[in-house]
């Protein structure tokens, strides 16, 4: 009897630790013909935003699958709540293109515990929170340090290391924001001669960088070159650098992050010097993504998108490509 008793105990605890493994597992998605999937975008109040949206609608759209669609415009704590929504609706699987790093990380949690996958696209979490494989599938994007690297060595090789710089920082708490400074400040360390005048958030927004340029050029006439983690803050610096009579291009270098036509048009006329891609069409990339993951295929934690670059001597010819 009392052997009986132990061998009941054994199995009670090797079902009990089965348990507990199945349950820090990721959730399983089903192979089915259409989903419903939900996708949280951030803002949409520039061309970025806006052209990935369209690709995860027009996608959406080619598949015949329903798409629950929500704007969290530029509201951490409405995405929060957005997604919740999504979860309550018990959509299949959702695309979230997280506003910052830290909020979001717990919502992913809840979503996981409902049975529900998420997939990051453009933007991570803080992965002392939250993991990839673990707790949400995969994040979609581009390699964020990589692209501040590039642009710091851009730079160095233009200006011969040397150079007075003011940077224009994306969302303060973003991934881009903190890996595009990242990646640009560990090339600028390696040469004395080129220096960060000033750093501060635009909020990846046009007139936003406008004003904080106005604020940082009155500080530091001495700039000859701005680093904006976007294109929207870019061009802000454009008007602003103009509007105090200095001409970009000659006076002061501008680089930028993104690529999207108009800043491409501007390399082209030559106000910005240089640009790093990001390109925002994430849907086929996204749904084929979910599909393999359905169809129960090893999905990597992070899937980086190629990128290219835009500069005097390709952008008129890439210009027509350019989103």
């Amino acid at each position: 009897m009392k052997q009986q008793k132990l061998m009941f105990l054994a199995v009670g605890l090797t079902l009990s630790a089965f348990t507990l493994a199945a349950d820090t597992g990721l959730p399983k998605l089903a192979v089915k013909a259409k989903y419903k999937i939900g996708f949280a975008q951030t803002e949409s109040n520039n061309p970025w935003r806006i052209a990935q949206t369209k690709s995860m609608q027009d996608e959406a759209k080619k598949l015949g699958w329903q798409l629950v669609y929500t704007d969290a415009a530029g509201s951490a704590a409405k995405q929060v709540a957005d997604v919740r929504s999504m979860i309550a609706q018990k959509v299949d699987a959702i695309f979230l293109a997280p506003r910052e790093e830290k909020p979001l990380a717990p919502v992913i949690l809840e979503a996981k515990k409902a049975g529900i996958p998420v997939f990051l696209i453009d933007r991570n979490v803080d992965q002392s929170l939250a993991k990839a494989g673990t707790d949400y599938v995969t994040f979609i994007g581009s390699n964020f340090i990589e692209e501040g690297k590039r642009v710091g060595e851009w730079i160095a090789k233009k200006t011969n290391g040397k150079a007075n710089i003011i940077e224009l920082e994306g969302t303060t708490g973003s991934s881009p924001a903190n890996d595009r400074k990242t990646g640009f400040d560990n090339v600028i360390k390696k040469y004395p001669g080129m220096k960060i005048l000033a750093s501060q958030t635009g909020d990846f927004a046009r007139d936003k960088g406008r004003q904080v340029m106005e604020t940082l050029l009155q500080a530091h006439p001495e700039v000859n070159v701005v680093y904006a983690h976007n294109d929207e803050m870019a061009i802000g610096a454009i008007a602003a650098l103009e509007a105090a009579g200095k001409k970009p291009g000659k006076d002061v270098l501008v680089l930028s992050i993104d690529g999207g036509k108009e800043a491409v048009q501007l390399v082209v006329d030559g106000k910005i010097a240089y640009v790093v891609e990001c390109n925002p069409k994430f849907g086929p990339k996204a749904y084929s993504t979910l599909k393999d993951y359905a169809a129960g295929k090893k999905i990597p934690a992070k899937i980086i998108n190629p990128d290219r670059e835009f500069h005097a001597g390709n952008a008129k010819q890439l210009l027509n490509t350019a989103y």
